[in-house]
Protein backbone atom coordinates (compact mmCIF):
# COMPACT_ATOMS: atom_id res chain seq x y z
CA UNK A 1 0.00 0.00 0.00
CA UNK A 2 1.02 3.22 -0.74
CA UNK A 3 1.84 6.61 1.85
CA UNK A 4 -0.82 9.19 1.64
CA UNK A 5 0.32 12.69 2.28
CA UNK A 6 -2.33 15.34 2.64
CA UNK A 7 -1.78 19.22 2.15
CA UNK A 8 -5.30 20.83 2.93
CA UNK A 9 -6.04 24.79 4.09
CA UNK A 10 -8.20 22.89 7.06
CA UNK A 11 -5.33 20.21 7.97
CA UNK A 12 -4.64 22.43 11.41
CA UNK A 13 -8.09 21.31 12.34
CA UNK A 14 -8.09 17.80 14.33
CA UNK A 15 -11.71 17.01 13.65
CA UNK A 16 -11.57 17.15 10.08
CA UNK A 17 -8.28 15.50 10.01
CA UNK A 18 -9.62 12.62 12.04
CA UNK A 19 -12.62 12.29 9.57
CA UNK A 20 -10.96 12.56 6.20
CA UNK A 21 -8.17 9.56 7.74
CA UNK A 22 -11.52 7.61 9.20
CA UNK A 23 -12.44 8.06 5.27
CA UNK A 24 -9.64 6.85 3.71
CA UNK A 25 -9.64 4.24 5.93
CA UNK A 26 -13.18 3.11 5.46
CA UNK A 27 -12.16 2.67 1.54
CA UNK A 28 -8.88 0.52 2.03
CA UNK A 29 -8.36 -2.82 1.41
CA UNK A 30 -6.52 -3.09 4.80
CA UNK A 31 -6.82 -0.07 6.91
CA UNK A 32 -4.48 -1.54 9.15
CA UNK A 33 -1.96 -0.97 7.11
CA UNK A 34 -2.78 2.98 6.16
CA UNK A 35 0.21 5.62 6.69
CA UNK A 36 -1.79 8.96 6.14
CA UNK A 37 0.38 12.71 7.39
CA UNK A 38 -1.12 16.15 7.06
CA UNK A 39 0.91 19.27 5.99
CA UNK A 40 -1.71 22.15 6.76
CA UNK A 41 -1.75 25.43 3.83
CA UNK A 42 -3.95 28.32 3.78
CA UNK A 43 -7.03 29.10 1.24
CA UNK A 44 -4.24 30.61 -0.61
CA UNK A 45 -3.34 28.29 -3.82
CA UNK A 46 0.10 30.13 -4.27
CA UNK A 47 0.75 28.33 -0.68
CA UNK A 48 -0.59 25.12 -1.35
CA UNK A 49 1.31 25.30 -4.56
CA UNK A 50 4.58 25.94 -2.73
CA UNK A 51 4.20 22.93 -0.61
CA UNK A 52 3.36 20.31 -2.87
CA UNK A 53 6.17 21.60 -4.97
CA UNK A 54 8.32 21.14 -1.73
CA UNK A 55 7.32 18.09 -0.55
CA UNK A 56 7.63 16.76 -4.14
CA UNK A 57 11.05 17.81 -4.26
CA UNK A 58 11.91 15.58 -0.89
CA UNK A 59 10.09 12.54 -1.73
CA UNK A 60 11.59 12.74 -5.68
CA UNK A 61 15.37 13.48 -4.02
CA UNK A 62 15.33 11.46 -0.64
CA UNK A 63 12.02 9.62 -0.32
CA UNK A 64 10.09 6.44 -2.16
CA UNK A 65 7.80 8.40 -5.44
CA UNK A 66 6.49 5.51 -6.55
CA UNK A 67 4.82 4.75 -3.18
CA UNK A 68 3.88 7.86 -2.72
CA UNK A 69 0.38 9.79 -3.38
CA UNK A 70 -0.46 13.23 -2.24
CA UNK A 71 -4.04 14.48 -1.79
CA UNK A 72 -4.26 18.44 -1.97
CA UNK A 73 -7.17 20.40 -0.90
CA UNK A 74 -7.31 24.09 -1.05
CA UNK A 75 -10.32 24.83 -2.86
CA UNK A 76 -11.37 28.69 -2.29
CA UNK A 77 -13.79 28.80 -5.33
CA UNK A 78 -12.19 31.18 -7.49
CA UNK A 79 -14.12 30.47 -10.75
CA UNK A 80 -17.53 31.34 -9.04
CA UNK A 81 -18.76 34.66 -8.08
CA UNK A 82 -22.61 33.55 -7.37
CA UNK A 83 -24.27 30.92 -5.33
CA UNK A 84 -23.60 27.61 -6.21
CA UNK A 85 -25.52 24.49 -6.49
CA UNK A 86 -24.50 21.61 -4.37
CA UNK A 87 -21.21 23.12 -3.03
CA UNK A 88 -19.52 22.86 -6.51
CA UNK A 89 -15.88 23.20 -6.42
CA UNK A 90 -12.73 23.64 -9.01
CA UNK A 91 -12.80 19.75 -11.18
CA UNK A 92 -11.66 16.83 -9.36
CA UNK A 93 -8.19 16.00 -11.26
CA UNK A 94 -6.03 12.98 -11.09
CA UNK A 95 -2.03 13.54 -12.11
CA UNK A 96 0.62 11.29 -12.68
CA UNK A 97 4.44 12.60 -12.62
CA UNK A 98 7.39 11.85 -14.14
CA UNK A 99 8.86 10.23 -10.90
CA UNK A 100 5.53 8.21 -10.41
CA UNK A 101 3.86 9.71 -7.66
CA UNK A 102 0.04 10.56 -7.74
CA UNK A 103 -1.62 13.34 -6.88
CA UNK A 104 -5.42 14.14 -6.66
CA UNK A 105 -7.39 16.99 -5.76
CA UNK A 106 -9.24 20.14 -7.18
CA UNK A 107 -7.52 22.26 -10.29
CA UNK A 108 -8.13 25.35 -8.42
CA UNK A 109 -6.31 28.43 -9.20
CA UNK A 110 -2.40 27.58 -8.87
CA UNK A 111 -2.61 24.66 -6.53
CA UNK A 112 -0.92 22.78 -9.37
CA UNK A 113 1.32 25.43 -11.30
CA UNK A 114 4.44 24.79 -9.40
CA UNK A 115 4.70 21.15 -10.25
CA UNK A 116 3.54 21.35 -13.60
CA UNK A 117 7.07 20.79 -15.38
CA UNK A 118 6.74 17.36 -13.05
CA UNK A 119 3.46 16.88 -14.96
CA UNK A 120 3.51 13.33 -17.13
CA UNK A 121 -0.49 12.85 -17.12
CA UNK A 122 -3.47 14.80 -16.13
CA UNK A 123 -6.89 13.14 -16.02
CA UNK A 124 -9.93 14.67 -15.03
CA UNK A 125 -12.47 12.54 -12.79
CA UNK A 126 -15.61 12.56 -14.61
CA UNK A 127 -19.15 11.20 -13.37
CA UNK A 128 -18.25 12.38 -10.23
CA UNK A 129 -20.75 12.44 -7.38
CA UNK A 130 -20.15 16.24 -5.59
CA UNK A 131 -23.59 16.24 -3.34
CA UNK A 132 -22.43 18.04 -0.32
CA UNK A 133 -20.17 20.49 1.04
CA UNK A 134 -17.34 18.59 2.70
CA UNK A 135 -15.64 16.72 -0.73
CA UNK A 136 -12.19 16.13 1.42
CA UNK A 137 -14.33 13.33 3.11
CA UNK A 138 -16.88 12.45 0.70
CA UNK A 139 -15.13 12.60 -2.18
CA UNK A 140 -11.66 12.77 -2.23
CA UNK A 141 -11.25 9.92 0.37
CA UNK A 142 -12.34 7.30 -2.35
CA UNK A 143 -10.05 8.42 -4.63
CA UNK A 144 -7.19 8.62 -2.45
CA UNK A 145 -7.62 5.16 -0.98
CA UNK A 146 -8.21 3.62 -4.45
CA UNK A 147 -4.60 5.31 -5.48
CA UNK A 148 -3.03 4.07 -2.60
CA UNK A 149 -3.97 0.70 -2.92
CA UNK A 150 -2.81 0.57 -6.64
CA UNK A 151 -6.23 0.54 -8.07
CA UNK A 152 -6.36 4.06 -10.50
CA UNK A 153 -7.57 2.15 -13.72
CA UNK A 154 -11.11 1.69 -11.57
CA UNK A 155 -11.50 4.96 -12.04
CA UNK A 156 -13.48 6.85 -14.83
CA UNK A 157 -10.53 8.83 -15.79
CA UNK A 158 -10.47 11.09 -18.38
CA UNK A 159 -7.16 12.64 -19.77
CA UNK A 160 -6.90 16.59 -20.38
CA UNK A 161 -4.01 18.98 -21.88
CA UNK A 162 -1.57 19.64 -19.23
CA UNK A 163 -2.39 23.22 -19.98
CA UNK A 164 -5.60 23.25 -18.19
CA UNK A 165 -2.88 23.97 -15.15
CA UNK A 166 -2.48 27.57 -15.19
CA UNK A 167 1.25 28.96 -15.26
CA UNK A 168 2.55 31.06 -11.90
CA UNK A 169 4.18 34.34 -13.47
CA UNK A 170 5.53 37.20 -11.18
CA UNK A 171 7.14 36.66 -7.71
CA UNK A 172 5.19 36.02 -4.45
CA UNK A 173 5.49 35.04 -0.65
CA UNK A 174 5.41 30.70 -1.14
CA UNK A 175 5.13 30.42 2.50
CA UNK A 176 6.62 32.24 6.11
CA UNK A 177 8.12 29.37 8.36
CA UNK A 178 7.05 29.78 12.47
CA UNK A 179 10.35 31.77 12.77
CA UNK A 180 8.64 34.45 10.50
CA UNK A 181 11.20 33.83 7.72
CA UNK A 182 9.68 34.62 3.95
CA UNK A 183 10.11 32.05 1.50
CA UNK A 184 9.79 33.60 -1.56
CA UNK A 185 8.91 31.98 -5.49
CA UNK A 186 12.43 34.06 -6.40
CA UNK A 187 14.87 31.35 -7.82
CA UNK A 188 18.90 31.64 -7.94
CA UNK A 189 18.34 32.13 -11.23
CA UNK A 190 16.31 34.86 -11.05
CA UNK A 191 18.91 36.51 -9.79
CA UNK A 192 21.54 35.59 -11.69
CA UNK A 193 23.13 38.44 -14.01
CA UNK A 194 21.43 40.92 -12.15
CA UNK A 195 22.62 40.76 -8.61
CA UNK A 196 25.42 40.06 -6.71
CA UNK A 197 26.23 39.16 -2.83
CA UNK A 198 26.61 41.93 -1.29
CA UNK A 199 24.57 44.34 -3.35
CA UNK A 200 20.97 46.23 -1.90
CA UNK A 201 17.90 44.86 -2.77
CA UNK A 202 14.70 47.01 -3.40
CA UNK A 203 11.68 45.00 -1.89
CA UNK A 204 7.95 45.70 -1.91
CA UNK A 205 5.60 43.37 -0.09
CA UNK A 206 2.28 44.58 1.83
CA UNK A 207 2.60 48.02 0.62
CA UNK A 208 6.18 48.18 2.71
CA UNK A 209 9.33 48.85 0.69
CA UNK A 210 12.68 47.95 2.63
CA UNK A 211 16.03 47.26 0.95
CA UNK A 212 18.04 43.92 1.60
CA UNK A 213 21.24 42.79 1.06
CA UNK A 214 21.74 39.66 -0.71
CA UNK A 215 23.68 36.87 1.13
CA UNK A 216 24.56 33.49 0.80
CA UNK A 217 22.75 32.28 3.46
CA UNK A 218 20.84 33.46 6.56
CA UNK A 219 24.08 34.44 8.25
CA UNK A 220 25.47 35.44 5.45
CA UNK A 221 25.00 39.28 6.98
CA UNK A 222 24.96 41.06 10.46
CA UNK A 223 22.56 40.28 13.00
CA UNK A 224 19.46 42.52 12.86
CA UNK A 225 20.58 43.48 9.23
CA UNK A 226 17.49 42.41 6.95
CA UNK A 227 18.89 40.06 4.31
CA UNK A 228 17.55 38.11 1.31
CA UNK A 229 19.52 34.54 0.54
CA UNK A 230 19.06 30.87 -0.91
CA UNK A 231 17.07 29.31 1.38
CA UNK A 232 16.45 25.65 2.55
CA UNK A 233 13.26 25.43 0.04
CA UNK A 234 13.61 24.42 -3.78
CA UNK A 235 15.41 22.59 -6.41
CA UNK A 236 19.13 21.57 -4.85
CA UNK A 237 20.69 23.57 -7.66
CA UNK A 238 18.42 26.37 -7.83
CA UNK A 239 16.67 27.46 -4.42
CA UNK A 240 14.20 29.52 -3.64
CA UNK A 241 14.92 32.63 -1.93
CA UNK A 242 14.07 33.74 1.70
CA UNK A 243 13.68 37.29 3.29
CA UNK A 244 14.16 37.42 7.13
CA UNK A 245 16.64 38.92 9.67
CA UNK A 246 19.06 36.89 11.41
CA UNK A 247 18.18 37.25 14.81
CA UNK A 248 19.59 35.52 18.49
CA UNK A 249 15.61 35.40 19.77
CA UNK A 250 16.97 36.81 23.03
CA UNK A 251 16.32 40.41 21.95
CA UNK A 252 13.43 42.66 23.43
CA UNK A 253 11.40 42.72 20.10
CA UNK A 254 13.21 40.06 17.74
CA UNK A 255 11.20 41.29 14.49
CA UNK A 256 12.05 38.74 11.45
CA UNK A 257 10.79 39.11 7.75
CA UNK A 258 7.10 39.01 8.67
CA UNK A 259 7.27 41.68 10.89
CA UNK A 260 9.26 44.09 8.47
CA UNK A 261 6.39 43.41 6.20
CA UNK A 262 3.99 44.24 8.81
CA UNK A 263 2.61 40.66 8.93
CA UNK A 264 1.75 40.16 4.96
CA UNK A 265 -0.25 37.42 3.68
CA UNK A 266 1.34 33.50 2.11
CA UNK A 267 0.57 34.26 -1.35
CA UNK A 268 0.89 38.34 -1.54
CA UNK A 269 3.03 39.93 -4.51
CA UNK A 270 6.61 40.63 -4.37
CA UNK A 271 8.13 43.55 -6.47
CA UNK A 272 11.75 43.67 -6.54
CA UNK A 273 14.16 46.50 -8.21
CA UNK A 274 17.43 47.58 -8.25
Amino acid sequence: MKKLIIIADWANDSLTCNEVKIAVDGYLKDPTLSDISFISSTPSTIHTSFLLNQIIEDIERYGRPMETVIFQNTDPRLEYKQATKRAEGAKPVIIKLKSGIYLTGPNSGYDFSMIKDRIEEVFQYVGVNEEGQFHSRDLYARISAHLMDYMEDELDLEEISVDEIPDLKGFYIGHIDNFGNIKTTITQEDFKGKYEYGDLVNIKINNVSKKAKFVSNLFGGIPGELVIYPGSSGKKDNRFLEITIWRYFTEEKPTTGLHEFNYPKVGSVIEISK
